[in-house]
């Protein structure tokens, strides 16, 4: 795994030196690229595709773990009745639950991702999410899910957000860290792509739009300029960071036309769990229920599937 890239000198001039984005722009072509439809033929592959890149999720107050042996056993076998269907990338969890997973998932090829940092607001002192961060690997999450601290971000301490992500990276101790920007608090697509940029020289292996806990969460717009930003990076810096979508997600046409969007933008090398994924929890249902209309031509009723 590739070395934290250390700060750049000046990184406030470097991040505010980053080319502005086009708003209007960004809008009309995420329009554009979502209103492309795939060919049946294509479509079999695109919707095993967004089902082997989810990050399979449940953030709630009332989790159990009983809950998540559930949600282990559907990431494990998605479809009961047929064993062609793909597994997911990744369970995602509260850190308490985390060897929960492990233990359910073991051996499977499925990631026990974990949030942590004092997820999702981030208000803790480092001290806190550090010790978050230990415990969830502890446990044996081997993906970290982080939250950047926006206050700090938004009034401009880019070395403070930078020194957090990079010691952040180093208690994950050989686990991926995602970090989470929470795009719907930073205002402008500028600061995401500045944002995207600082997650990225700290070392992170994914850059992640939202918790799902904020209003707005993932957007095609968002995630166009989060995929211009990791492309960009691997030309200039020679690293290939992920890009994660999260929060809002919830049919089969709405992940292909993210996965329009990856083709599009990063191009296919993202396409694949280890560079891009899908952070949901109602969105398998749905991509099941299409990949069983394509398969026999009738769709099966929603309680078909467990529910999640």
């Amino acid at each position: 795994m590739s070395a934290p890239t250390r700060a750049v000198p000046e990184l406030r001039g470097f991040l505010h030196g980053l080319p502005g984005v086009d708003r209007v722009g960004a809008e009309a072509r995420a329009a554009m690229l979502a209103s492309r439809s795939i060919k049946t033929t294509a479509k079999q592959w695109a919707l095993d595709a967004a089902i082997s890149m989810i990050d399979l999720t449940t953030l709630e107050g009332q989790d159990t773990p009983g809950k998540v042996r559930a949600l282990c056993a559907k990431a494990k076998r998605p479809d009961p009745a047929d064993p062609t269907a793909p597994m997911v990338a990744a369970v995602c969890v509260y850190p308490d639950l985390a060897h929960v997973a492990a233990a359910e998932l073991k051996g499977s090829g499925v990631h026990v991702a974990s949030v942590a940092t004092a997820f999702p607001s981030g208000r803790a002192s480092l001290e806190v999410k550090l010790a978050d961060v230990k415990y969830a690997v502890a446990a044996g999450a081997d993906e970290v899910d982080m939250v950047i601290d926006r206050g700090a971000f938004l009034a401009g301490h880019y070395q403070e957000v930078f020194d957090e992500i990079t010691v952040v990276k180093q208690a994950c101790d050989g686990a991926h860290l995602k970090v989470i920007l929470e795009t719907g608090e930073l205002v402008t697509l500028d600061n995401v792509r500045r944002a995207s940029w600082l997650a990225m020289l700290a070392g992170a292996d994914f850059i992640k739009t939202s918790t799902g806990k904020v209003s707005p969460a993932a957007t095609l717009p968002v995630t166009l300029v989060m995929l211009e930003a990791v492309r960009d990076f691997r030309e200039t810096r020679g690293r290939q960071v992920g890009v994660k979508p999260a929060g809002g997600i919830r049919t089969a046409k709405d992940a292909l036309r993210y996965l329009v969007l990856v083709n599009e933008t990063a191009g296919e090398d993202w396409l694949d769990p280890r560079w891009f994924r899908l952070g949901a929890s109602s969105l398998l249902n749905d991509l099941l229920m299409q990949r069983t209309k394509l398969a026999t031509g009738r769709y099966s009723g929603p309680d078909y599937f467990t529910l999640d």
